[in-house]
């Protein structure tokens, strides 16, 4: 006698299959959609442009080296100079768009002349960033450009000499007074760079200085130490045989000039720091995080320390 209950039964196969099918479903429809909520590369990109607070040129380096700028972006990793060093701590991040200052493949343009694609150290590093799903971008021109100077701003930040900045020329510095032993110094350990390099008397007495970094080029480094009011330079980088030649000749004659090479990466690491800082504004939907470059040199005085 029926009881008038509906009696259960074990699905059969197809019912299985549905179940399954709505359980996958159901446990990764929330990580797609987040997925799908996450902005692209070139999404972010166009927001800095938007951001950047001067007009776009069609003639610049800040475009894409590197991966689909149609990738959705699961974080950013903003750097100073996009190292194999700095894209493995951001691919371990999870950080897979990457913008960068200075270029990831040896040159200006990042076409280096007389390097064959086939180079293993150059093969080696873009399938790395192919096996990571990592886009690269760079941020240089722009970031330059605007007012004020997103490199010098970090940098001077970085320094501590907002107070000493001159106002109509941002470049120059009239400090407390100091030797050029003294500022050297001084400057090798707030940018953490031990191989600080000096042209010059150590003993110098100074206060006038101004800070070029990254590299600016022959002229207008002699142009900022010719200045009267310029008793020392402080580069990034320069050609031995072209401002640091001048200075030591400024030297010789006796002109009361210096010359302190910080080193590339250090001499601009806090003005993309700065930047890191400057996205965070308006790039809320995914992780931003400021990963530094390592200073590539070392001295036999002091080993290289663990990486960051």
């Amino acid at each position: 006698m029926s009881s008038g209950r509906r009696q259960w039964q074990a699905p059969g196969r197809a019912g299985v299959l549905a179940c399954l099918a709505i359980t996958v479903a159901g446990a990764f429809a929330p990580e797609s959609r987040a997925q799908e909520q996450q902005p692209t590369a070139q999404e972010v990109i166009d927001r800095i442009k938007a951001h950047v607070g001067i007009p776009w040129r069609a003639e610049t380096v800040d475009t894409f080296k590197a991966g689909d700028p149609a990738t959705r972006v699961t974080g950013i990793a903003v750097t100073m100079m996009a190292t194999l060093d700095v894209l493995e701590r951001a691919a371990d991040r999870r950080l897979n768009l990457v913008i960068t200052h200075e270029p990831t493949f040896y040159s200006h343009q990042d076409k280096p002349d007389g390097l064959a694609e086939s180079d293993a150290v150059w093969a080696e590093k873009r399938a790395f960033i192919e096996k990571h799903g990592l886009v690269v971008w760079r941020f240089h021109d722009h970031w330059h450009r605007r007012a004020p100077d997103g490199i010098l701003a970090g940098m001077v930040s970085e320094l501590g000499w907002e107070k000493y900045q001159n106002a109509e020329n941002p470049h120059l510095f009239d400090l407390p007074p100091t030797t050029v032993q003294g500022l050297a110094a001084f400057v090798a350990e707030r940018l953490q760079s031990p191989v600080v390099r000096v042209v010059g008397d150590p003993r110098m007495p100074v206060h006038e200085v101004a800070l070029s970094p990254g590299a600016g080029g022959f002229a207008g480094e002699v142009k900022a130490l010719a200045m009267k009011d310029v008793e020392v330079l402080l580069v990034g980088e320069t050609r031995e045989w072209e401002t640091v030649e001048y200075a030591a000749d400024a030297v010789t004659e006796g002109k009361k000039k210096a010359l302190i090479v910080i080193g590339h990466v250090p001499s601009e690491q806090a003005g993309m720091d700065e930047c890191a800082r400057w996205l965070k504004t308006f790039v809320k939907d995914v992780p931003i995080e400021f990963v530094p470059t390592k200073q590539p040199f070392w001295t036999p005085a002091r080993v290289p320390l663990a990486r960051p």
